[in-house]
């Protein structure tokens, strides 16, 4: 074993007495950064469009630039979760911000959409490392059993992040042109970096090493997944494909886990219960999640016939509740046993897209805010003890690698969530309205009578419309639902584990 290097240098006496909390407050800012950075680009994207001269018929293709950024941000934290363990988690956690202003730079110069797609994957990249790092760094700041709040401090920042995005966006593309999205990430970066150094001391570098060839073959896996679930509505050799190498690549993964040296996951991670349901859980919340976030704006703006900001202020409701939500919920899990706020956080989000379910074209306050404000807040709840359940049983050394595939589980799930309601969503809507009879015309018959048919006609099919919305929240409700069954499974004693943290394999960083 080999201890941690120490110096008595006054300025590393004086870092020790920096609260926790306090050091925290560059990580969080980071976080928030990176997470505004996702989806920004929703309320931005028509502009790019017309610099780029890219026709509305080519909307799938400027749509990359937001699935590129998925693909980036998904595929590489299992990886860049475990250098983090080796290369120290500050040093990690810095030099993704560094690399996230870098490509922001590229991106705001970009002269094509094609070039802005492909800045858009490394920048994810960076930007993906900083949310699972930043759950080990908290592992490094807090002892075990005090670490609840601090974890829903940062993942409350990366919500806030993600709701902010869309506004930041719009009052960018409101008073300055899109590159801007991208320049204000520089000094945003040097805002994270300066109080970084000066606020957290340098983080323990645990002695393994880095099975590159691992990393890699995981993130081929996940960007494959990735992209097969992106193309589930046009079924056809290029989904058949992408599917086949997701499956090769993984195959390939857990062969080089049974055959390096030292893996890229550690095994205790496959033979915790705790951590296995946790995945699983995060896999199916984020499939919930996303559902929510893409009906309720779309439903908004299409059979209900309102504007896009009305469609966006309507998700805030939901989304504005997921911080606070996940402040309670990190409180909660210093003080009960993860599975309770767990169970709790389902319990609301079932509720909630329930309630949403029944929902008519005339629905109004206070029968829409409520349920949206409830179901974000649920799944605020659940952010911090899932990913506690995730991280928590492992070794110090190997919080980073943990921290890293439970983020990435929610995201997958998110993805699967999208694909899910994509696919099914089109083949029922022409159902649907494959039974309906076109209005038309016939001989002799009136202009009154021709458009009276026309507009009964218009209204069968936003009814219909509508109630394929209402079905896709009870999508929802089941991913939750079934999300209840590996939750029971996320119990966890710290005394039991006390003992792999007080003696790590480490060296300083």
């Amino acid at each position: 074993m080999i201890e941690p290097k120490t110096t008595n240098n006054k300025g590393e006496q004086d870092s020790q007495r920096i609260s926790p909390y306090l050091a925290l407050i560059p990580i969080a800012f980071g976080v928030f950064v990176a997470a505004d950075d996702q989806t920004v680009m929703v309320t931005v994207l028509t502009e790019i469009m017309i610099d780029f001269r890219v026709p509305i018929t080519q909307l799938d293709t400027a749509s990359w630039t937001i699935t590129a950024y998925l693909l980036g941000y998904v595929a590489a934290m299992p990886l860049i979760g475990r250098m983090s363990d080796a290369l120290g988690h500050r040093r990690v956690f810095a030099g993704a911000m560094v690399i996230f202003m870098i490509f922001s730079v590229f991106a705001a110069l970009a002269r094509s959409m094609e070039w802005l797609i492909a800045i858009r994957v490394f920048q994810a990249m960076a930007a993906g490392a900083m949310l699972p790092v930043a759950i080990a760094i908290v592992g490094d700041l807090f002892p075990a059993g005090k670490r609840g709040l601090a974890l829903g401090l940062i993942i409350g920042a990366a919500e806030a992040g993600g709701v902010i995005g869309p506004l930041w966006g719009g009052l960018v593309a409101k008073y300055l042109t899109w590159p801007w999205v991208f320049w204000m990430n520089i000094p945003l970066g040097f805002m994270t970096l300066i109080p970084l150094f000066i606020l957290l001391k340098p983080s323990i570098r645990f002695k393994s090493k880095v099975d590159y060839l691992g990393g890699f073959l995981i993130a081929l896996s996940l960007a494959a997944l990735t992209l097969a679930l992106s193309w589930i509505d046009r079924p056809g050799l290029m989904l058949i494909l992408f599917f086949v190498l997701a499956a090769v690549f993984l195959i390939a993964f857990i062969l080089r886990q049974k055959t390096a040296e030292e893996p890229l996951l550690p095994n205790s991670m496959f033979s915790s219960p705790t951590i296995v349901a946790a995945n699983l859980s995060h896999l199916l919340v984020g499939c919930g999640l996303i559902v929510g976030m893409v009906t309720i704006p779309f439903m908004t703006t299409t059979v209900m016939e309102k504007e896009p900001l009305e469609g966006g202020l309507r998700l805030m409701r939901m989304t504005i509740a997921m911080p606070v939500g996940a402040i309670v919920g990190g409180i909660a899990c210093q003080k009960m046993d993860f599975r309770i706020p767990s169970l709790i956080g389902l319990a609301l989000t079932i509720w909630g897209f329930y309630e949403m379910s029944g929902w008519s074209l005339s629905i109004s306050d206070p029968t829409m805010s409520i349920p949206l404000v409830v179901t974000g807040f649920g799944f605020g709840i659940l952010i911090s003890p899932i990913a506690l359940a995730g991280t928590e049983p492992v070794g110090h050394g190997d919080r980073g690698a943990a921290a890293g595939v439970i983020t990435a589980m929610r995201l997958v799930g998110m993805t699967l969530g999208l694909a899910a309601i994509t696919a099914w969503g089109s083949q029922r809507f022409f159902t649907l309205v494959s039974g309906l009879s076109l209005p038309i015309p016939t001989e002799g018959e009136s202009s009154e009578v021709t458009l009276a048919n026309i507009e009964a006609y218009s209204g069968e099919v936003i009814d219909i419309g509508m109630n394929l919305f209402t079905e896709f929240f009870i999508i929802a409700v089941v991913a939750s639902a079934i999300a209840l069954l590996p939750t029971m499974f996320m119990a966890w004693n710290h005394k039991k584990h006390l003992d792999a943290e007080k003696a790590p394999d480490t060296e300083g960083s």
